[in-house]
């Protein structure tokens, strides 16, 4: 949907300024995604040693990782959920409900007992507080997007849009920062021990932060108009799957390079950099590894806001195609650049989060263009969240089965191949669907 052809409806009450407005809608997925991003980089460092049989450290591995998959399937159900009630009864109370989900499975991680302790249940326990994250998650994103948006003046759509997105770099910024400093102050034993579960429980001050901001905002205009002109629906995913399975087929695969490309940045590129050289890994400490991580997540950040510029002036169908055809031509540079030491490993971090930003910073927005204000929540949710499945859940898993399977250059192959099939799919989309 189009700016010309979204209502533009009563002013933004006093109550909710624009400023107001977009740190409502960037600190929920700030806090949505440092805690997601925490569990993350505990899935690599934390738990394959602590959760599962240590007898076979590959297969712990990718046990965790497996754990690691199951909030992408869950998602789509938060959308699901989240999204009805997001499309019958507001955003506003949908968001806030969102968020004490993901934020309570959190901090319930942290008191989790481990392996040695419990025996099968401590990963059966792990995943099901996984579950949850990615329940909370799945509602978050789109309500987050959707305030934005549905506040967003003529022509700044993209740029209202941006500012959600923008959760995700200080997201991860926030928990990779945690983490260094934990691994610099501890011993591994310590750090093993006990200092692993401060991340997770430090999650609660930032819901209690993210939940007065929230609670302080009013519903969007658009949702009140809709309202008004009786446009709600009984069913919003009965009339999604009906009015609209176009728009969310081609949205799911137009997103798939952006899951794709984020999760081998961030999950397996930690994974196989930390890795003893001796069984084919880089050899990287956490601790360095982590660092050159957190300075490519500062171009993750500048380009999702330089993104959401242009895209306004130039539009969303053009930044995007753009940039996939460079992230195809990226995932061949994947192999070298890691092999080539810290400076390839640090031009690896800034080139590959740049052109993360760069399809980060416009798909909210262009997720939810197709949908009216009636089914917009669950379109847009369903569509990101349908991506993650298809294009996060198994990333971590896949590339390392490719890299120790093959080489690390199949890995690039694979980001190439989603970059493609991004691409095809936004050139299918209509001027007015992205």
């Amino acid at each position: 949907m189009t700016d010309a052809t979204v209502s533009d409806v009563a002013a933004v009450p006093a109550s909710s300024s624009p400023a107001r407005i977009l740190v409502a809608s960037l600190i929920g997925t700030t806090i949505e995604f440092f805690d997601f991003y925490v569990y993350a980089t505990a899935a690599v460092l934390v738990f394959p040693h602590l959760f599962f049989p240590a007898s076979d450290p590959a297969s712990a591995m990718l046990q965790s990782f497996a754990t690691f998959s199951i909030a992408f399937f869950a998602r789509p159900i938060g959308a699901l959920v989240f999204g009805h009630f997001g499309d019958r009864i507001g955003r506003k109370a949908t968001l806030v409900a969102a968020l004490m989900t993901m934020g309570l499975s959190t901090v319930l991680i942290g008191f989790l007992p481990g392996y040695e302790a419990i025996g099968v249940a401590a990963p059966l326990l792990l995943a099901l507080c996984r579950f949850g994250q990615g329940l909370g998650l799945g509602g978050e994103w789109g309500g987050a997007v959707l305030l934005a948006v549905e506040n967003a003046p003529p022509g700044k759509r993209s740029w209202y849009a941006m500012f959600p997105q923008l959760g995700a770099p200080i997201g991860f910024f926030l928990s990779a920062t945690f983490f260094i400093v934990l691994t610099e102050t501890m011993s591994n034993e310590t750090f093993l021990d006990w200092g692993w579960r401060l991340p997770f429980l430090a999650s609660i001050l930032l819901v209690v932060v993210g939940l007065y901001v929230r609670l302080k905002i009013a519903e969007t205009p658009e949702f009140a108009a809709a309202i008004e002109r009786k446009e709600r629906v009984e069913v919003p995913i009965a009339t999604l799957f009906k009015n609209y399975k176009r728009s969310l087929l081609l949205g799911t695969f137009a997103a798939l390079a952006t899951f794709v490309l984020f999760y081998i940045m961030t999950v397996f590129s930690l994974s196989w950099a930390t890795r003893p050289a001796e069984i084919g890994g880089l050899g990287f400490t956490r601790q360095s590894f982590l660092f050159i991580q957190l300075f490519g997540v500062i171009f993750f950040a500048l380009f999702i806001a330089f993104a959401g510029r242009i895209s306004d002036r130039f539009g969303r169908r053009a930044v995007l195609s753009v940039t996939s055809v460079i992230i195809a031509v990226f995932g061949f540079a994947i192999a070298p650049l890691l092999s080539a030491g810290t400076a390839g490993a640090v031009a690896f971090s800034v080139i590959g989060f740049a052109l993360m930003g760069m399809t980060y910073g416009p798909i909210g927005a262009a997720l939810a263009a197709p949908f009216p204000a009636g089914v917009r929540y669950t379109g847009a949710s369903m569509t990101f969240n349908l991506a993650s499945i298809f294009g996060a859940s198994l990333a971590p898993y896949i590339a390392t089965w490719l890299a120790t399977t093959y080489s690390l250059g199949a890995v690039g192959f694979y980001v190439g191949g989603a970059a493609l099939i991004s691409l095809a799919c936004i050139l299918c989309s209509g001027k007015n669907e992205v």
